[in-house]
């Protein structure tokens, strides 16, 4: 059983995560835990194995839909599935390593759709200076990415919500239908482009 870990605020956590993520961009390197800065950015505690089982409630009801819509694809259609990153795809605030593990619920509801010739994007509101780093994160816990969204420097002055609408909307443009789009924060679901979300828990707001 996992012991007690940190919380921390979104902002806070995304700081964090960029500065250690930039210290280990060279993944050879990569193999100190990032524990020190997250210390100053405790803001309470959450059982690990409790959000396993509340994100496992979600996932539970995500695949049968994912199976039911993946097994009945609309003539000459590419459906894609968009997924958040912290706390979403990988364990961002469980994970104080790098690289951070697989949310693994999630990794299996996604194993299942690529399998099947499903593309996965991931839309996130970290920095543009981390997607080596993340790419090689996502890819080393089992994610096969069909494209990574992040932050560029103008896109850090806008509202994260506007900024990840306006991502799902690119996808489309490129000729995909996004099946589902599984986050687990209203910013990662508001603004449609998507047949259907998944919120996993934030714990009003207190996870990343």
């Amino acid at each position: 059983m996992r012991s007690r870990r940190p919380w921390s605020r979104r902002a806070s956590v995304t700081a964090v995560t960029a500065a250690a993520l930039v210290a280990l961009a060279a993944p050879a390197e990569a193999t100190a835990p990032a524990t020190a800065p997250v210390a100053a950015t405790v803001a309470a505690d959450v059982d690990y194995d409790t959000w396993q089982k509340d994100c496992r409630a979600v996932m539970d009801q995500a695949l049968p839909y994912l199976k039911q819509r993946i097994a009945n694809p609309r003539p000459g259609e590419k459906q894609a599935i968009v997924l958040d990153i912290d706390n979403t795809a990988l364990e961002t605030d469980f994970g104080f390593r790098f690289p951070q593990p697989a949310n693994a619920p999630v990794l299996e509801a996604a194993e299942y759709a690529q399998e099947r010739g499903v593309a996965l994007f991931f839309v996130t509101a970290r920095p543009g200076i981390i997607h080596a780093p993340t790419a090689y994160n996502l890819d080393h816990a089992g994610y096969e990415s069909s494209g990574l969204h992040v932050r560029g420097f103008l896109d850090l002055f806008k509202n994260v919500a506007d900024y990840k609408t306006a991502q799902r909307a690119a996808i489309e443009a490129k000729g995909y239908t996004i099946i589902a789009n599984i986050g687990n924060s209203p910013t990662d679901l508001s603004g449609g482009h998507a047949e259907k979300t998944f919120k996993l828990p934030d714990y009003d707001g207190r996870l990343s």
